[in-house]
């Protein structure tokens, strides 16, 4: 058996080192010039988002040999709306660092990786299915699995981000659903140490968005939130942005000798843009196939049902206004709500989807 995987972000270096764990030795391709050489950013793991899962670092370490550490854990959830505010306390999962850093998850799994990686590689899919007998597609988004037509793109979504320095509470994180700010979309604040954070907005390309500014949004969020919200002097170093990328998921997660895995597949979560967890699992769960451990389709199954239940609460997000965010953002400085984050087993994401599934309207 000789096993390309094409990409080595989360996924395809998960794949790898659970592979090598089972006695193969894959071969990566790596477009890029090194693992995470992409801009710097924040990104969480919220363990409501992962239910019957409640730790999910734990979880990746004993039962799929998947060491990473992150920058810290979350103890306390703002959320803002345009006119309410709710406070969320308690074990809430955990915040992390991509990109170029050497504390990146990205960089934690290549130093847990001996597969050779070719980076600077120029190989096509094509290419790699020639050379080897089965090829692990993971190159971070879905434009190569729309190309294989064996994608359904659901939306796309533009995002703009900054690095900010100034003095924060790394246990903390916001999130703001306003769309006066961002428009059916939403923004964050993910610190990564007591001094460093990152901010983004995030806007679906709706048509209802067509005429939107996605710079005079930003300068509002920045200084009429941001600024605000932290009441001293707040620095730029560094910004990115993300234009079209598209979220959607594949139609099968296998076909023949290609397993579709991470943002390939479908692993990012259109309703907050979530998905670093599942995109690990959707590696490990190729590497089982291909060791004769279980069957790729049938793992993904949840992660799939994930996805679906993701997207209606997305469509629901489209047809609420700031009226109704308020009532949200209220309904959620409650006891039973600290209840639900912290200690229950159902995923109320599932439940929401479920109850909102007949109310809106899916565009497949």
């Amino acid at each position: 058996m000789d096993i390309a995987i094409m990409g080595a972000g989360l996924s395809g270096l998960a794949c790898a080192i659970t592979l090598e764990k089972n006695g193969i030795t894959p071969t990566i391709y790596e477009k890029r010039s090194q693992v995470g050489d992409r801009f710097v950013n924040g990104e969480v793991m919220m363990s409501i988002f992962e239910r019957p899962v409640h730790d999910c670092i734990e979880t990746l370490s004993e039962e799929y040999g998947i060491y990473l550490k992150p920058t810290s854990h979350i103890q306390s959830m703002e959320i803002f709306s345009k006119n309410e505010k709710a406070v969320i306390e308690g074990p809430l999962g955990f915040t992390n660092i991509r990109g170029r850093e050497q504390d990146s998850f990205e960089a934690q799994l290549e130093q847990q990786t001996k597969s050779t990686i070719h980076y600077h590689s120029e190989e096509t899919y094509e290419q790699l299915l020639s050379k080897h007998s089965h090829v692990v597609m993971a190159t971070g988004d879905g434009d190569y699995a729309k190309k294989t037509r064996n994608f359904r793109e659901d939306l796309t979504v533009t995002i703009k981000g900054a690095i900010i320095e100034g003095k924060f509470d790394r246990y903390m994180v916001k999130a703001w659903l306003d769309y006066d700010i961002a428009p059916y979309g939403y923004c964050y604040f993910i610190p990564f140490s007591d001094h460093e954070a990152n901010i983004s907005l995030a806007i679906p390309d709706l048509p209802k968005n067509a005429d939107v500014n996605l710079d005079s949004l930003w300068d509002l969020f920045y200084e009429k939130k941001v600024r605000a919200e932290f009441e001293e002097a707040i620095r730029i170093t560094d910004q990115f942005q993300i234009t079209g990328y598209p979220m959607g998921i594949c139609q099968s997660a296998r076909i023949g000798n290609t397993f579709y895995v991470g943002n390939c597949f479908g692993t990012m979560m259109p309703f907050m843009g979530f998905g670093q967890y599942a995109s690990i699992l959707s590696g490990v769960y190729a590497a089982y196939d291909l060791c004769g451990l279980g069957k790729y389709e049938e793992l993904m199954k949840p992660l799939r049902q994930s996805y679906e239940d993701s997207i209606v609460l997305r469509r629901s997000m489209e047809q609420l206004s700031n009226k109704n965010l308020d009532l949200i953002v209220r309904s959620l400085q409650s006891n039973l709500t600290e209840k639900v984050f912290q200690t229950t087993k159902v995923n109320p994401l599932k439940v929401a989807s479920h109850l909102l599934r007949p109310y809106i309207k899916l565009k497949h």
